[in-house]
């Protein structure tokens, strides 16, 4: 019989059709060929192929925008949001329009166009992370915006466009309906039991352990009771920390290693899937650090939506998230 499960953050219900219920093997295997490194803008010496960088790791003794960088940020060439835009809000009616203020940066994380983020190693992705809190920061910087999502995009199912491995920054003028409701859910449930909603679902994912996918010190993945899509892992840090920002060079080596272990696992496990992930954490100045915790939430493209979850909003998952969960710790 089926579940109906609560999500106890945002209160959002999911169906578990334990009826049909689909192990790795019965999910949809695509095809990540490599085909377009002769002609791909984001290789080394094809700098002036892309907008004039923003940010980069590279050694001190050459100069910006030359090929010698490791990670590499440059604005999107074809922005979702523009600095250049003034911010300017006006009521048209009923309805409430903002001015397409922002900005959209593009990290490419790698000089090799044959590694994706899966093959790069610990140091590399520690470079990847540390070039996200650098933009993170940079953009907080302007008081007009309000949050900063950074996020990837794997496999045309995913969305991906360029097949040279790379992620996206994105920074609103708002703070997105999504966070604004966990951070809502958050700040309630403190209200209610005087304690983190987050910090409240591992200490119930450690008492049960059969959700769990792997560890290190600083960080644990785990797929959470209430998944709205087959095999969705979310990657948090065990100690209470609001802001991704705060994380010290041993929490971002740390990470770099529980990021890269799980991805790796879902590579394995589910033959190498499409996913998207992005990075939830509190808004630029939010004023009640108690309440939030931050996290990374990994979905891999297995299944599409159907009519009755675009009309309901009810997603249905057709993998237990233990099972799913079983299956990432013995790949």
């Amino acid at each position: 019989m089926a579940q109906l499960r609560r999500d106890p953050i945002v209160g959002r219900w999911v169906v578990i059709d334990s009826e049909h219920p689909k192990a790795p093997k019965d999910f949809p295997k695509e095809d990540h060929a490599i085909r377009h490194g002769a002609i791909c803008s984001f290789c080394p010496g094809r700098e002036n192929r892309t907008p004039a960088e923003v940010d980069a790791v590279r050694p001190s003794e050459f100069s910006v925008n030359d090929s010698s960088w490791q990670v590499r940020t440059v604005p999107n060439k074809f922005p979702a949001l523009v600095h250049e835009e003034r911010l300017k809000k006006e009521g048209v009616g009923m309805f409430d329009v903002i001015s397409g203020y922002g900005a959209h940066e593009v990290v490419i994380e790698t000089p090799d166009h044959h590694k994706q983020m899966t093959d790069l190693t610990h140091k590399e992705l520690s470079l990847v992370l540390g070039q996200y809190q650098r933009r993170y920061q940079y953009l907080a910087l302007d008081a007009r915006l309000k949050y900063v999502v950074i996020f990837k995009n794997f496999g045309i199912s995913a969305g991906a466009t360029v097949e040279h491995s790379h992620s996206q920054i994105i920074a609103l003028p708002m703070v997105p309906k999504t966070v604004l409701e966990e951070i809502q859910g958050a700040e309630h449930y403190h209200m209610t039991h005087g304690s983190c909603v987050f910090c409240a679902m591992l200490e119930q994912e450690y008492r049960e352990r059969d959700r769990l996918v792997s560890e290190n010190e600083s960080f644990v993945s785990f797929c959470p009771f209430v998944p709205r899509y087959a095999f969705e892992t979310w990657i948090m840090p065990k100690a209470h920390q609001a802001h991704f920002v705060d994380l010290d060079e041993a929490g971002i080596d740390d990470l770099a290693h529980q990021l890269s272990d799980t991805l790796n696992r879902i590579k394995r496990c589910l033959s190498n899937p499409s996913y998207n992930f992005y990075l939830h954490t509190s808004p630029i100045n939010y004023g009640r650090p108690n309440c939030y915790h931050w996290h990374i939430e990994i979905i891999p493209k297995l299944t599409r939506s159907i009519g009755f979850e675009w009309g309901t909003g009810l997603q249905i998952v057709p993998t237990f998230p233990h099972e799913a969960a079983r299956f990432l710790r013995e790949s």
